[in-house]
């Protein structure tokens, strides 16, 4: 599975230095300053309530991405409760831009924006209910995005890939999350339990396009982040 690793990517040609990275981990940390505590109470509760949020190490390792490439306009593919979109709108708006997010689940988008109002997000950005392969199209063809992170229904990420590439802007980024899912794609097939097999089959082929048509690279850390650049 881990075909390529950082070289052949090479997006940062020597940009991307680890004490970057350091600082950009104290960054999304300290990101909020004094309305921290709203945000942990985000994710306390998505955790709690058991909605999938990103991990601590890839939300810093995709604040330092966003950041470094100073992203502008910003789409991310599921919202959740709005938690990873809290901090990819703050990077979008300090850049000149915006965040646009899809929901599918009504209960959650309505939690997401509750959350971004508290930060004072709410009218900065842009937020969907709605399926995304029906609001993608739906986007405004001429508005392209820096940077777009895929964090939704696995068994779609190919579609939601296909179709958020033609709005990515030239030497954008787009971020995937969870591509191992659960670490069942690196596994024996007669190991992958039944009901994962059609998700886990169809998260194999994805990387195996990724890694054959684009300049991608599979991360090993997480449940496996997938960077494309364009």
């Amino acid at each position: 599975i881990f075909l390529k690793i950082l070289e052949p990517c090479d997006f940062s040609r020597g940009r991307f230095r680890i004490e970057n990275f350091i600082e950009s981990s104290k960054y999304a940390q300290n990101l909020f300053k004094i309305q921290n505590e709203i945000v942990q109470n985000v994710k306390d509760e998505s955790l709690a309530e058991n909605v999938p949020i990103i991990t601590d190490e890839v939300l810093n390792y995709m604040i330092f991405t966003a950041k470094n490439m100073k992203a502008g306009n910003i789409l991310e593919i599921g919202t959740a409760t709005g938690y990873s979109g809290l901090f990819l709108a703050r990077v979008a708006n300090e850049n000149g831009g915006f965040l646009t997010t899809m929901e599918i689940d009504e209960k959650r988008y309505g939690k997401a924006v509750e959350n971004f109002k508290k930060l004072g997000l709410f009218e900065k950005n842009r937020m969907i209910l709605g399926d995304a392969l029906e609001e993608i199209p739906r986007l405004d063809k001429g508005i392209k995005y820096d940077f777009i992170f895929i964090d939704a229904s696995k068994g779609q990420y190919l579609k939601f890939f296909e179709m958020s590439y033609e709005l990515l802007n030239e030497n954008g980024i787009i971020f995937i999350d969870n591509l191992m899912f659960r670490g069942l794609v690196a596994v024996k097939k007669e190991e992958i339990p039944k009901r994962y097999k059609t998700i886990v089959k169809r998260l194999k082929e994805f990387i195996e396009k990724l890694n054959e048509e684009y300049n991608f690279v599979l991360l090993p850390f997480g449940d496996g982040v997938g960077i494309v650049k364009k």
